[in-house]
């Protein structure tokens, strides 16, 4: 049986030269061409190599991506040339994905040789036994998932760049540790260790690829539950026939029909109160977290295409909600400050009338209250609710005379004046205004059958009467 190409995986320690193990520099300049995982590494000056993997980093557009083309690669230079070395920056048995990767290849014989790794001079800086402390390493590019459900303490690696700094602070802003120890350069002339606050790290460090920080303790656990649920519905996309045909368009009727089922749950909660016997909270939990899973999965649509993630969307409603809450987090008069709102959403987002900006597909009531309300906070109102209930006897005298969809329309849009004026919500009265209507009809159809009428036979007056009838039982129930 014929051997299998062999590759032959070295560490090229955390700094120097200096630091390589001496089975490290005898395989390097053992004769097999050598490839590095990339040239950028102090102890990778003056080595004879056969190439790096360097531009892989731009030619594709994800980690994961340059690391499964990089295994890939390495497969068919150790069939080419029979056994080849492969280096890479510290240990290859510590936070090395593409060692990972070559463990599952096919086709070829792995030796990974021990190394001196980074972490080892990061415990040394450090003063700390890793062990003793229950270290946690965490890889920068997967922050949100490696830190979920953790306290610390733990050293984020791989903090190469101001972008992936950025990832990091923003995964860890809610939970962040006082303080925090950048780690750079370790080993070498330019090693770099200081401890800052926080809020100061973006303006501490310049990150490059020897950058790591110690975060000895998280203020609460990062949102585990969240991160997990983001990455269900990855997976769902990815992995499930249905969910992976689906589109924004195609959402929209299950979006709106979770909205209702919520607000459904809502009145229950309502109706039922403190009952401790009532199951109405628990049916509102599933049906919000229905309704999350709708959010998520639109977030999850626009990540695909490049728009945004669900973590933009949780920081955009925070960065929004902080701006138009000055009574809150600054010093501004909260008087002031709501009786402004919709004249500064309308600044904050260049609308040129106070009419942009409304939903055309809410339902109609609740598109009418809007629109009175944005002319009302611009002074454009009328100026009593004697004035509001004159403007429907106007409105209602026009439909006499002219009994068009266009003045039936005034005539409701003049009803949701009225509403305004007396803080009610003209979606929730008319809903409550045709359930009770249901209510009471159910009582006529049951008081006709049991006298064996029927509905359709009966005299105007004597379902006038029966009308009567079920609206004092219904008032006295």
């Amino acid at each position: 049986m014929a051997e299998l190409p062999t590759v032959t995986v070295v560490g090229l320690g955390p700094a120097g030269p200096e630091l390589l193990t001496v089975e490290t520099e005898r395989l390097l300049n053992g004769g097999d061409p050598v490839w590095l995982r990339t040239a950028r590494h102090p102890a990778a000056t003056g080595l004879a190599i056969s190439g790096s993997f360097d531009d892989y980093y731009d030619e594709h557009e994800s980690f994961e991506d340059v690391y499964v083309a990089i295994v890939a690669r390495l497969v068919e230079l150790a069939g080419e040339h029979g056994s080849i070395v492969y280096a890479v920056p510290g240990s290859p048995t510590v936070a090395e994905h593409t060692v990972e990767l070559l463990r599952s290849a096919e086709g070829i014989d792995l030796n990974v040789r021990p190394a001196m790794g980074f972490t080892d001079l990061c415990w040394n800086a450090l003063g700390i036994d890793p062990m003793a402390e229950a270290v946690t390493i965490v890889d920068a590019h997967r922050i949100a998932t490696d830190t979920a459900g953790r306290l610390g303490p733990m050293l984020v690696t791989q903090v190469h760049s101001p972008e992936v700094l950025d990832d990091v602070m923003l995964a860890l802003d809610d939970v962040a540790p006082g303080e925090v120890t950048i780690l750079k350069g370790l080993g070498t002339d330019d090693e770099h260790v200081e401890t800052v606050d926080w809020a100061k790290l973006a303006s501490s460090v310049s990150p490059d690829h020897l950058t790591s920080l110690w975060v000895p303790k998280l203020a609460e656990p990062v949102a585990a539950a969240f991160v997990r649920f983001d990455e269900l519905v990855r997976r769902l996309r990815s992995e499930c026939p249905w969910d992976g045909e689906q589109t924004h368009e195609s959402l929209r009727p299950y979006l709106l029909e979770e909205t209702y089922e919520v607000l459904e749950a809502l009145d229950a909660v309502t109706a039922t109160g403190d009952d401790p016997e009532s199951d109405a909270y628990f049916d509102l939990e599933e049906e919000l977290g229905d309704l999350l899973f709708q959010i998520f999965f639109h977030s999850r649509l626009a990540a695909e295409e490049g728009r945004f993630t669900v973590a933009d969307v949780a920081q955009g409603i925070h960065d929004k909600l902080y701006r138009r809450h000055p009574h809150v987090f600054g010093n501004a008069d909260a008087a002031e400050t709501i009786a402004g709102w919709e004249a500064a959403k309308q600044i904050e987002k260049s609308r040129e009338s106070a009419m942009d900006g409304i939903p055309t597909t809410l339902p109609a009531l609740m598109h009418a209250l809007k629109t009175q309300k944005r002319a009302a906070s611009v002074g454009f109102t009328g100026p009593d609710l004697g004035w509001a209930l004159g403007d429907v006897a106007d409105e209602l005298a026009e439909v006499t005379e002219d009994p068009s969809a266009h003045e039936v329309g005034d005539l409701l849009y003049a009803a949701v004046q009225v509403a305004r004026m007396l803080d009610v919500n003209p979606e929730l009265a008319l809903r409550e205004a045709s359930e009770r209507f249901a209510e009471r009809f159910r009582i006529v159809e049951r008081s006709a059958h049991s006298d064996g009428a029927t509905l359709a036979d009966e005299s105007y007056e004597a379902l006038g009467r029966r009308w009567a009838d079920a609206k004092a039982m219904r008032s006295e129930s």
